[in-house]
C-alpha cells in the first residue's frame, strides 16, 4: 500500500542516522497525500517525542504510526470482523 506517495523516494536521500529534528527541518513542508486529504511531515512527526531515525525505513514507519485521522477510509469500518455469537452477522454493502 502506498499510503504515504511521494515520502520514499525524498526521504531516500535523507543522510542516516538522523533525529526528528534534522528530518523536519529538511522535509517538515513535503505534503503527504492521504486518502481524505494532505498533511504536513512536519506536522506529523512533531506528534511524536523527539528520536533517531537510523534509515529511511524507521523514519517512514514513524510517519505511518502518527498521521491523522486522514489516513483512514470510513472510520470503524471493517467487513471482517466475524459476528458475534447471537448476531445474525454484517449487512453485506456494495460499492
Amino acid at each position: 500500500m502506498r499510503l504515504l506517495s511521494g515520502l520514499d523516494e525524498r526521504i531516500g536521500a535523507q543522510a542516516y542516522p538522523a533525529t526528528s529534528e534534522e528530518v523536519i527541518a529538511e522535509y517538515g513542508d513535503l505534503e503527504l497525500e492521504l486518502p481524505n486529504g494532505d498533511e504536513r511531515l512536519g506536522d506529523v512527526l512533531g506528534r511524536l517525542e523527539a528520536e533517531t531515525f537510523e534509515s529511511a525505513e524507521d523514519l517512514r514507519l514513524a510517519a505511518l504510526s502518527a498521521v491523522s485521522n486522514n489516513a483512514i477510509g470510513r472510520k470503524g469500518y471493517s467487513d471482517r470482523d466475524p459476528s458475534c455469537i447471537g448476531e445474525e452477522g454484517h449487512e453485506q454493502l456494495s460499492f
